[in-house]
């Protein structure tokens, strides 16, 4: 059997980010185009470039190649009415609900149990596709990927940091590993 590569990477820092608010659909803080095919040279094997649908996303793909698929599984969370929101303005309560209870959707959007099914439905094709998939999208994503993986207490999640332009590196082969490389 042959070894499925996925190799998912988080978007560039973005200005909300920055901020503290939760994300919507902004651009990158860096000079992104100015900046393009910059990280082509970093997995120089035949793979395949997918990102999420968002502006962010699409824009740090450009770092790695000009030839970048949107894959709607790789999008962001939805955050509903909290897009765009200074989470420390946010209700306490209901935060606190939202951070410690995976199945509650209080701003409207997907819940983290929601988002963790569809990431791990999107890898569960993978699993028959040989090759390197080069995936850019989003902190949420990347920690639904490592949950469907390690198969950890869904009360985990938070408990992953997910840094910009940070790559984490999973296998297939007949089971999904995370594999920790020094190397990309």
């Amino acid at each position: 059997m042959h070894t499925t590569r996925l190799t998912l990477i988080c978007h560039a820092v973005t200005p909300l980010q920055k901020q503290g608010r939760f994300p919507d659909d902004e651009a990158v803080v860096m000079d992104w185009q100015g900046s393009a095919l910059s990280l082509a040279d970093r997995y120089k094997k035949t793979r395949r470039l997918l990102c999420g649908p968002e502006a962010r996303t699409r824009q740090t793909a450009g770092l790695f190649g000009d030839d970048g698929v949107i894959e709607f599984a790789l999008r962001d969370a939805d955050f509903g009415q909290w897009k765009g929101q200074d989470i420390g303005q946010l209700e306490s309560d209901t935060l606190n609900t939202w951070l410690t209870d995976a199945t509650c959707a209080p701003h409207g959007g997907e819940s983290v149990e929601q988002i963790c099914w569809r990431v791990g439905e999107w890898m569960k094709t993978l699993e028959s596709q040989p090759g390197h998939v080069l995936a850019i999208t989003h902190p949420f994503v990347i920690r639904a990927a490592m949950w469907h993986v390690m198969q950890f207490p869904l009360s985990m999640f938070y408990r992953i940091d997910v840094e910009p332009l940070s790559a984490t590196e999973l296998r297939f082969n007949n089971l999904w590993r995370l594999r920790l490389d020094t190397h990309a």
